[in-house]
């Protein structure tokens, strides 16, 4: 078993959450290490970004692993990559590649090409990918029911969680879930669940509602662009940038 998954394994407690402001370079990586954090999380949206491609697997796996790989160089802690959709690529082949640059764990997406896969399919995959890593990758396994807008997203949900436990996966991503369905969610799974700290929720009520991993998806990326463009703007303005 690898330390660094047994020790991001570790980390995920219902109730004392994992907080993961998630990274996209090397820099970032160090920013956030420094800060404190145990472990890190990239996110395939502002990798994609960064090396100038759009989200969804439209950057090429040879460039999202590169990226993942400084950031995993970078830091001496634990690293979880957000490895989209598994980018076509077999599951033994996945786990050889994400292995080869020292990733602790993943993430991965149930949907493919803009749709949702058919649940056990993807729980099939899954317990592909469970087989071919055995305890060295921490697997979480997406759950886009919120975001694809389907009917009763919660039950949807749950049904896809519970089948991805089942098949291996260490943690459930409800992504997007709103804070009023979180507790269903916790109470449902029969495992840890990862939630999103989005506007209008807060890190209290989702540690009360026993979630045990918490990301910041590209948020923590656009806040830092955005502190680029006031800056530009106000050089362009010629004003002083450091005021």
């Amino acid at each position: 078993m690898s330390e660094n998954a047994a020790r991001l394994r570790e980390l995920h407690r219902p109730g004392d959450p994992l907080l993961l402001p998630n990274v996209w370079d090397a820099g970032s990586a160090q920013v956030v290490q420094e800060a404190g954090f145990p472990a890190l999380a990239t996110a395939s949206a502002a990798v994609a970004a960064m090396l100038g491609y759009p989200d969804h697997e439209g950057a090429p796996v040879d460039e999202m692993l590169a990226a993942a790989g400084r950031v995993i160089r970078a830091a001496t802690v634990p690293v979880t990559v957000d490895a989209e959709a598994g980018y076509g690529l077999p599951p033994a082949e996945l786990v050889e590649r994400l292995l080869a640059i020292g990733a602790a764990g993943c993430n991965l997406e149930d949907t493919y090409g803009g749709e949702l896969a058919e649940p056990a399919k993807q729980a099939d995959y899954l317990a592909a990918v469970r087989d071919a890593a055995g305890d060295a990758l921490v697997i979480n396994a997406r759950a886009d029911t919120f975001v694809k807008g389907v009917p009763d997203p919660v039950d949807a949900a749950i049904e896809r969680g519970r089948l991805y436990l089942e098949a291996g996966a260490d943690c459930v991503y409800p992504i997007m879930a709103p804070m009023d369905a979180v507790p269903a969610l916790v109470k449902g799974l029969p495992g840890p669940v990862n939630a999103n700290n989005m506007p209008g929720t807060s890190l209290a009520d989702l540690a009360a509602a026993g979630v045990a991993r918490v990301s910041y998806g590209p948020m923590p990326y656009l806040r830092a662009l955005d502190a680029v463009k006031e800056f530009a703007t106000r050089v362009l303005a010629k004003e002083d940038p450091h005021g």
